[in-house]
């Protein structure tokens, strides 16, 4: 299909990255931004574009690569460690680029603990948030959480190592154990995060250095109405993590995505465009004038 919105390539440069993005626009929607910041080792791209697609509430839609993905690079073209702290950064200097001073967020795994740090970081600038599967939140005990950051540095060694297959399937065995899958759709799967290697290896570290230094409870209690999807395929965990927090918090929105696995934004983009906009209706309806 022809996708509706029309779509504007762009770059920023700061010192050290050429930081690239797309900005989709419709006119005949209601005047909001929306931004949309993608996981590990895939490009914003490849991730939303299907799903922008099918959004009504906002005019403005933002997809940026992130360090180590899609168009984004450092000056010298060679790949480079970097840290949460620096990918939230690199959002904000975009936002502010854009002259965006308030715009609605949303993230898919690292980009999920992106948002949530930028949330409790620059709270006036963002509205309503939605979370598919976010970094961190993944287990009720913390500590598991931790220690199952020790095989994402795993499959980051082997990708540093140039055994990039093997650390590609160790990553979606730990992200997706209950995944229904073929060889064709994990062949896909492998394409897609082989792309930059160690740009991807360089953001499972990220992940993994940031979530030890990093208060859950207080990141938490910083946000906003969150909307949060799950993979119906997804370990009981998570699930059982998300349940509680909608249970316990009034602004905790959880929802089961059937059908799916980790990698919900590519197998079920309409679906979940449509969670978006009876979330986007709810939270426009409650909010006080």
């Amino acid at each position: 299909m022809k996708h509706p919105f029309e779509c504007h390539v762009g770059q920023l440069c700061l010192a050290d990255q050429r930081l690239s993005y797309r900005l989709y626009t419709q006119s005949g929607l209601p005047e909001r931004h929306l931004v949309l910041v993608h996981g590990a080792g895939v490009a914003g791209r490849d991730t939303w574009e299907m799903l922008v697609a099918f959004l009504q509430h906002w005019s403005s839609v933002l997809v940026l690569d992130q360090r180590g993905a899609g168009q984004s690079h450092y000056p010298d073209h060679q790949e480079h460690p970097f840290t949460l702290p620096i990918l939230v950064s690199d959002l904000h200097a975009l936002v502010t680029h854009l002259g965006w001073q308030h715009f609605d967020l949303g993230g898919y795994s690292l980009g999920g603990l992106v948002s949530l740090i930028y949330k409790q970081q620059y709270p006036d600038h963002v509205g309503k948030q939605f979370l598919l599967e976010s970094a961190l939140l993944d287990r009720m005990c913390m500590e598991e959480t931790i220690a199952l950051r020790d095989k994402y540095s795993e499959a980051a060694e082997h990708l540093r190592s140039q055994d990039v297959e093997s650390g590609i399937r160790q990553f979606l065995e730990t992200i997706s154990p209950n995944r229904r899958t073929t060889p064709q759709a994990d062949q896909l799967a492998i394409s897609r995060l082989a792309q930059r290697p160690l740009g991807f290896a360089y953001a499972l570290d990220a992940v993994s250095q940031g979530i030890r230094t990093l208060d859950r409870a207080a990141l938490i209690a910083a946000q906003g109405d969150v909307s949060s999807f799950i993979g119906g395929q997804s370990v009981e965990l998570m699930h059982q993590l998300h349940a509680n927090l909608a249970s316990t918090l009034p602004n905790w929105h959880y929802f089961l995505v059937p059908g799916t696995d980790h990698s919900l934004p590519f197998q079920k983009p309409r679906q979940i465009a449509r969670l978006m906009n009876q979330e986007m209706l709810r939270y426009q309806t409650e909010k006080p004038a």
